[in-house]
């Protein structure tokens, strides 16, 4: 579903600059500067309005969080929940997945976090998802050797799709649920997360490990 336009975007995100990013190739390898303390540099990939990345860069103050989001209209409201509890270890950016290697230099990341992304339905879409084995080559070029993908979603097929592709390009599964909050609320939710919750949807995660591997070999 199309988000509906924000009345005042640019000058929203104006009163917000200090947390946005415009020119992120410019910190590629140089990214820990913005918090130079930092023990680890993490991104959320498809951020939305910012509720994971926010509540979660709240509870970990020494963590520097990079939150990718494609749609202003949401990641405003990411920008105004950061600014407002005046964090200083969360900024956004506007990129594409596929940018990443551009962007960060190798190592550079020590997880990622992908939270309810489009399914992207149909056999013809499938290169489209971001737990497609194209992006996690991707994602391997960012990530620090032992580096971690923590996956959401409440889309069944997607996960079962998900588990399989991830040991393909080697990713360790563990922490695998396919009822995350089955004995009560677990970690921090994005929005759609708790919508989900409270209608007792069943909630899919696992953490995927970056090892050592070979490519794939194709037929």
């Amino acid at each position: 579903m199309r988000m509906r336009k924000k009345k005042n975007l640019v000058p929203r995100m104006e009163r917000c600059s200090a947390c946005l990013i415009s020119d992120p190739a410019s910190l590629r390898g140089g990214w820990r500067s913005l918090k130079p303390d930092a023990k680890e540099l993490r991104l959320e990939l498809g951020c939305g309005k910012g509720r994971f990345t926010v509540e979660t860069a709240r509870a970990e103050p020494d963590v520097l969080f990079i939150a990718v989001e494609r749609v202003p209209d949401a990641m405003v409201v990411g920008m105004e929940r950061a600014c407002a509890e005046e964090l200083r270890n969360v900024f956004f950016v506007d990129i594409d997945a596929a940018q990443l290697p551009g962007l960060f230099a190798p190592g550079e990341v020590d997880r990622i976090y992908i939270n309810f992304c489009d399914p992207w339905p149909g056999k013809g879409h499938a290169k489209r998802r971001l737990t497609h084995g194209n992006f996690l080559k991707l994602y391997r070029q960012v990530l620090k050797d032992g580096g971690q993908i923590h996956f959401k979603t409440d889309n069944g097929p997607l996960f079962e799709f998900s588990v399989e592709e991830f040991p393909r390009f080697g990713f360790e599964l563990s922490q695998l649920t396919r009822n995350l909050h089955e004995n009560g609320p677990w970690g921090v939710m994005t929005d759609y997360e708790a919508k989900f919750f409270a209608e007792g949807l069943p909630i899919n995660r696992c953490v995927a490990t970056m090892v050592p591997m070979e490519e794939p070999r194709t037929e």
